[in-house]
């Protein structure tokens, strides 16, 4: 399979002309790439050292705007500069874009060259390394959910985004003849991630009109987290190229299902898989136990970083396959975990709680922690759920709205001990933001805020 460059690599494809551009991105919180494009003669001779961006681009919104309340960026600190660090790990290929290759950055603070802690990158890295004194390593695969429309960006935004209309009429749930129809935006988007070295399974329609779904195959964490973020990205840049819009909304309609980011999860030591125990009835090890333990547990402190706007949560509706219950069940897609390959080597679980709005280092970086403070504390696994969940009137309630979700963060001693203070502080204010641009404009605002920019 096509991979990553190495960086003597991309020198050679420089030199011979085929490649002119590079891209040093980084994932802001909201999960989108942010970055320069380098000429890349510049980038090979200097540039890959480290290079700088505005440190608002950690204190943002989905427009961009300059929110008041942050501590690590403000006007009143003038809005000074990160250094971006190229993880030259990460050079890959950019097929869709002629003559370009990316590299992701980390982002580090101008003085101290030290991590910032609050970026997204840096949060997961910090939870991996963890796990990784527990002796395991996190192996995680994301699922991308999306729906394409009919027309273009620009036709959308200047319609008021209004009137939309998905590029299908019906439900294309697995299905062939359907799904078909798309191949024209599709297909290259399987083909040019494969070609830029992610290990892409498979693309299927989802369970509405115009809905699709990516998977790409589990990987260590950090890995899983880039891919997800890179093929989101790709997903609209090749959209856009074909004509088309794709959104990564959670709920842009609401007579019409949702768009999730389910997460599977599990740990591994040595290169053999931990979670399993040929002794269990269903194959589940005690470690595994004790992780879905804090995961459940958890749940409601970290919701905010699987929902992070108003409209993720309009997702989580009685029989839309979202869940609204904080249980975990066997096979079962009624319950906000799910335990996947019972009885097998590749038993997992599966979070299904996260919108397809989710930041993949954020939410991977809280699940982590929950389950490295279930192992730790020795959790002991409540039984499954069975039958419908969502008419389990025991079961525990996913927060409901933004509001409910932002308190959870803002008092959760759990994610403080994990992530620190400064780093809670932070997000909280950003899950306050958002709840207040929503009070202050009560309209279509969240569709049009969330279809494109996120």
């Amino acid at each position: 399979m096509p991979g990553t460059l190495s960086f003597d690599d991309l020198k050679s494809r420089v030199t011979d002309g085929s490649i002119d551009t590079v891209l040093a991105c980084f994932p802001d919180m909201q999960g989108r790439l942010m970055g320069k494009r380098f000429h890349a003669v510049n980038f090979v001779e200097t540039s890959f050292k480290e290079t700088h961006c505005c440190n608002y681009l950690l204190a943002t919104d989905l427009e961009m705007a300059t929110p008041e309340g942050y501590a690590a960026s403000s006007w009143q600190g003038g809005y000074g500069d990160y250094v971006m660090q190229p993880d030259l790990d990460t050079i890959r290929p950019v097929p869709w874009l002629e003559g370009t290759a990316m590299v992701l950055c980390d982002i580090l603070d101008h003085h101290t060259h030290a991590e910032v802690p609050h970026s997204p990158r840096a949060m997961l890295k910090k939870q991996i390394a963890r796990l990784k004194a527990l002796g395991f390593d996190a192996m995680m695969a994301t699922e991308l959910e999306f729906f394409l429309f009919e027309k273009s960006f620009d036709d959308i935004r200047k319609s008021g985004f209004r009137d939309l209309a998905p590029i299908s009429g019906y439900n294309e749930d697995y299905h062939i003849f359907q799904t078909t129809k798309e191949e024209g935006v599709m297909r290259p988007i399987r083909n040019h991630l494969y070609a830029a070295g992610l290990p892409i399974e498979n693309s299927k329609g989802e369970a509405e009109a115009g809905q699709e779904e990516l998977n790409i195959r589990y990987s260590e964490a950090l890995l899983c987290a880039d891919h997800h973020t890179i093929a989101k990205n790709a997903i609209k840049e090749i959209a856009w190229a074909q004509g088309h819009a794709a959104t990564f909304l959670p709920k842009w309609h609401h007579d019409r299902v949702g768009s999730s980011s389910h997460v599977h999860q599990s740990l591994w030591q040595d290169g053999t898989p931990v979670f399993v125990d040929d002794a269990d009835p269903l194959g589940m090890s005690e470690l595994m136990k004790n992780y879905m333990a804090g995961l459940i547990a958890y749940a409601p402190d970290y919701t905010f970083f699987l929902a992070p706007y108003i409209n993720s949560y309009k997702r989580f509706a009685k029989g839309t396959f979202a869940p609204t219950k904080t249980v975990w069940s066997v096979d079962n897609r009624t319950a906000g975990f799910r335990l996947c390959g019972e009885g097998t080597k590749g038993v997992r679980v599966e979070c299904r709680i996260g919108g397809s709005d989710l930041n993949p280092y954020l939410a991977q970086a809280a699940m982590l922690a929950a389950g490295i403070k279930g192992i730790e504390d020795r959790m002991p696994l409540p039984a499954p759920t069975t039958g419908d969940v969502y008419e389990d009137a025991k079961a525990a309630d996913i927060p409901q709205t933004l509001r409910a979700a932002t308190e959870t963060l803002r008092g959760s001693d759990f994610l403080r001990e994990a992530f620190g203070d400064a780093v809670v502080d932070h997000y909280t204010r950003c899950a306050a933001w958002e709840q207040e641009e929503f009070d202050r404009i009560v309209t279509d605002w969240e569709v049009a805020r969330g279809f494109e920019r996120a």
